[in-house]
């Protein structure tokens, strides 16, 4: 796990986005996992585990769901340092994954299951807990078997797994909101200023919804 295809693909100088310094969580310090709606060429939702020190990542097309009904499709994609747990911003057109970016949610998580999470990652399961602001109890990655093994291991499903958290018919767009700033999508392409401090809902979770704008890439 390393972050060269990370660094490959972006231009500091031009994009926002942090270079990341390679720092690691102090001993004791819970891990972190974060997960960010991307309004890119497509619209979708990034959802990152810290694991070895960097944010081991998935592209979620439709967003995770606390609905055990539901198994989401997840492309793994290049690590990313932990810096980009706080990147909410706009990625510049003509740079890779250009497109706004919101902190949909954060928090920690707890390893469940067998073994470290680098050895359950690669044996194509991972269980864990989360403990987010809007994404909480019980979860598994599981490996796409054949079809996963045909795109190089990449594919995965993310699944809510039966526990007290468990929403049937929840959707990510119910609560459409900043876990950092408050803020829609359309509020952060536009500069708007932060409507929460880090840690607190919105005063009006609905005025931070905004209609999704045109395609910037």
């Amino acid at each position: 796990m390393a972050l060269e295809e990370y660094r490959k693909k972006r231009k500091f100088e031009e994009t926002p986005e942090p270079a990341g310094r390679g720092r690691r969580r102090l001993r004791g310090q819970a891990a972190s996992f974060v997960v960010q709606k991307h309004e890119a060429t497509s619209l979708h939702y990034d959802f990152r585990l810290e694991i070895g020190g960097v944010l081991v990542s998935w592209a979620v097309p439709k967003g995770p769901s606390l609905d055990p009904s539901q198994k989401r499709l997840a492309m793994q994609t290049e690590d990313h340092p932990l810096e980009y747990a706080g990147f909410e911003g706009v990625i510049p057109e003509g740079h890779y994954g250009a497109g706004t970016v919101m902190v949909w949610d954060k928090g920690t998580y707890e390893l469940e299951g067998d073994g470290a999470a680098a050895e359950q990652l690669a044996q194509g399961e991972l269980k864990f807990k989360l403990n987010g602001e809007k994404l909480q109890g019980r979860f598994v990655l599981v490996r796409a078997g054949m079809r996963g093994a045909s795109r190089g291991g990449k594919q995965w499903l993310l699944i809510k797994r039966r526990d007290e958290s468990a929403r049937q018919g929840w959707k990510p767009d119910r609560d459409d909101w900043s876990a950092l700033t408050g803020r829609g999508l359309g509020e952060i392409a536009e500069g708007a200023p932060a409507r929460r401090a880090a840690g607190r809902k919105p005063a009006s979770a609905a005025a931070a919804r905004s209609g999704r704008k045109s395609k910037v890439s």
